[in-house]
Order: C-alpha cells, then sequence, then structure tokens
C-alpha cells in the first residue's frame, strides 16, 4: 500500500495562502497537525534530501508552535527554505528558525 504524499509545491501553496492571508493561523496549524504524520504521509517523496528535511522541519514547526508566536511578516522564510538549493540550506534554515517565529 502506497503511503499519501505532500508535495513541495502542496506546502508552498498552503504556507503562502497563510502569507496572503487567505487562511488564518488557526487553519494553517490544523492542515499541518492532518497533514503532518512521517509515519503515515511520505513529505516531499522524490525531493532531494535537503528539501525533505526543510519540509519535515517546517511542517514540524507549524505544528508545535503557538500560534501567537508565528511571524505572518516573515512565512516567506519558510518558502525560500524549502525551495532552498544545497548550498543555500544553513542560511535558509537559520532565518526561518531565528526569524519566523517571535520568542
Amino acid at each position: 500500500m502506497t503511503k499519501p504524499n505532500i508535495t513541495k509545491q502542496q506546502l508552498i501553496d498552503v504556507l503562502q495562502s497563510w502569507g496572503e492571508q487567505k487562511i488564518t493561523a488557526d487553519q494553517l496549524q490544523a492542515w499541518m497537525v492532518t497533514h503532518y504524520d512521517p509515519d503515515e504521509i511520505d513529505v516531499g517523496l522524490g525531493e532531494p534530501e535537503w528539501t525533505q528535511e526543510a519540509m519535515n522541519m517546517v511542517m514540524n514547526e507549524y505544528e508545535i508552535a503557538k500560534q501567537q508566536k508565528f511571524r505572518l511578516e516573515n512565512f516567506k522564510l519558510a518558502i525560500e527554505f524549502i525551495s532552498s538549493n544545497e548550498s543555500r540550506f544553513n542560511q535558509t534554515r537559520h532565518l526561518f528558525l531565528q526569524d519566523g517565529f517571535s520568542d
């Protein structure tokens, strides 16, 4: 039996919808909770290893973080992290984790 797969584009589309305020932070988090289950759902199948890692990190962070810590104005950092190439992986990860959420 084949597991469902979350594609890079699906994740980007959800983040973009939130960034454009087409969905709320509550809806964003609900989507993450519903779709992020690494045992049941593949994340980024067919993507490079660093993209899969970025997708897992982004989904995990938005799944567990308190919504009041989400920084809507920096939603593009998540998209840049997911879309980064291997040479920019560490830099975009740092920016996403540092500036994507308030402390």
